[in-house]
């Protein structure tokens, strides 16, 4: 038994060691980079016209010169047809008067909350 043991064991060392190449692999191989270095090589761009960028390219021309702008001559008399003008407000629409409203200006308004918030805070008492 211990011979068929010792021909088993060398036999599986020499299958493990020893490599096997599949020679298909490569010549698949060789066989699509031939055929793509001849299709390459046989590829001849079409002809261009002399003209053939007529229509697809644009041609370019300069934005005109922005112009500086000019100090006004009679500067009061834009400054008075400013001031005299209103802004244009939508109309408002008269709701009816909540809580708050009616409260703020029983209390004084802004004024008195400004007021209020500039005032000095008391000290506290220490217990």
């Amino acid at each position: 038994m211990s011979t068929i043991l010792r021909r088993a064991v060398g036999a599986t060392r020499t299958v493990s060691c020893s490599r096997t190449f599949s020679s298909s692999a490569a010549a698949r191989k060789d066989i699509v980079q031939d055929l793509y270095l001849k299709e390459i090589k046989a590829y001849k761009a079409p002809p261009t016209a002399k003209d053939a960028h007529v229509g697809v390219v644009k041609s370019y021309a300069l934005p005109p010169a922005p112009k500086a702008p000019a100090l006004p001559t009679d500067l009061a008399t834009e400054l008075s047809a400013y001031d005299a003008s209103e802004p244009a407000t939508a109309p408002k629409a008269k709701a009816a008067p909540s809580s708050d409203h009616h409260a703020e200006q029983a209390d004084g308004g802004a004024e008195a909350f400004l007021e209020l918030c500039e005032a000095d805070i008391p000290p506290e008492g220490h217990h």
